[in-house]
């Protein structure tokens, strides 16, 4: 779209090295984390951030992480000319008042948002920040490219038969944060697996399935979600491990059922089964209402409630036909609403706003309103 991109990475190795290259991207190696577990290191990361600003001179700063962004505050200071925009990955941080007010404490005039769902910035309004500072762009991928058609690839790594109906998700295994509280891991493996058990033990025909590995080198939790599974129901619940980015797009669409139900969540997790045709069960936090519409686009949960969640399974597939059908309509839903064509867009307006005050914003997407009425970009 004619934007002169420069990008900072903190190392030069990763495949995203080579994705940003080959976008046209200008690759600047430099680590501009917030030094929190190791302070003294604060004013060495904050030079890096002033010489890299100093050196590109942008019209704006973009950046997706919270860590990075304080940093780029502290660095700059609150009253730096040039725009900052913080566009927001998830929720987790705004549900703890400490680390919210500390990220929002050393925003200055220059410093806007674009939540990455309507969740994020009734975050940001409540928490006392200008409606203008606020903009709404969801995250976007090539949505046009998947395709609904099972591929066989999940029920080979897990030695399905015939006839079984397969349920369970893909996501990593994050351990708890015992500093902010939390007894089970993020993405709650522990409620789905009990919940699986239920399940499988009143249709002998379901088999559970749950697809990816332990984050960051945290095999002991994995290991211990594996005993719990063999506790809840034997074999028929069963681990594939990681498996590849691309095998994972495929792997969706063999699902019968994906079930997502996390601590916290923006709108991850329930969009790629959703864009593979899958039925989706999902909990009432966070984005993903946005997503699931309860029994427009899929059903919803309230969280940390196994028993709830294994009838909402039972239901699902006593009813099939009528999910599929939702799964349509979310799937209609997810193909607009991530289209990376359609919020690049976006991105790129509230961009040329923030230059020129008379250029309009971007239009925020409303899903509801999308699938009563369509909407118009």
């Amino acid at each position: 779209m004619g934007v002169e991109t420069h990008v900072a990475v903190p190392t030069n190795s990763g495949k995203a090295i080579e994705e940003w290259v080959a976008a046209g991207a200008t690759v600047h190696v430099s680590d501009l984390r917030l030094p929190l577990r190791h302070l003294p290191l604060l004013p060495t990361a904050a030079r890096r951030a002033r010489e890299l600003v100093a050196a590109v001179r942008p019209d704006l700063i973009h950046s997706h992480f919270v860590t990075t962004t304080c940093l780029l505050r502290i660095a700059l200071g609150r009253r730096h000319a040039v725009p900052r925009i913080f566009q927001v990955a998830g929720p987790l941080h705004l549900e703890h008042w400490w680390a919210r007010w500390f990220e929002i404490a050393l925003a200055g005039p220059s410093d806007f948002w674009i939540g990455s769902s309507r969740c994020i910035n009734n975050w940001y309004h409540r928490s006392g920040v200008p409606s203008e500072r606020l903009f709404l762009s969801y995250w976007g991928f090539e949505t046009r490219k998947q395709s609904a058609d099972k591929t066989g690839i999940l029920r080979e790594l897990v030695a399905a038969r015939p006839g079984e109906i397969i349920v369970g998700n893909i996501s990593w295994m994050y351990p708890p944060k015992f500093f902010l509280g939390q007894r089970v891991g993020l993405k709650c493996h522990e409620d789905l697996i009990e919940a699986l058990g239920c399940v499988c033990r009143e249709r002998p025909n379901v088999l559970g399935v749950i697809v990816g590995g332990a984050w960051n080198g945290a095999t002991w939790y994995e290991e211990k979600l594996r005993r719990l599974a063999y506790t809840a129901a034997g074999h028929r619940i069963r681990f594939t491990g990681p498996i590849a980015g691309d095998t994972a797009k495929r792997a969706w669409r063999d699902f019968d059922l994906a079930v997502h139900v996390p601590l916290s969540e923006n709108c991850g997790g329930v969009i790629e089964p959703l864009n593979a045709g899958v039925p989706v069960i999902a909990s009432a936090i966070g984005g993903l209402p946005e997503v699931i519409i309860d029994g427009r686009t899929g059903t919803l949960v309230p969280p940390r409630r196994p028993r709830a969640l294994a009838k909402a399974i039972l239901e699902a597939l006593d009813r099939r036909k009528q999910c599929l059908e939702m799964a349509t309509e979310g799937k209609r839903l997810v193909d607009t609403m991530f289209d990376v064509e359609r919020t690049a867009e976006e991105v790129y307006h509230v961009y040329r706003h923030l230059l020129d005050p008379n250029h309009p914003p971007p239009a925020q997407f409303d899903s509801v309103q999308f699938l009563s009425a369509g909407f118009t970009a």
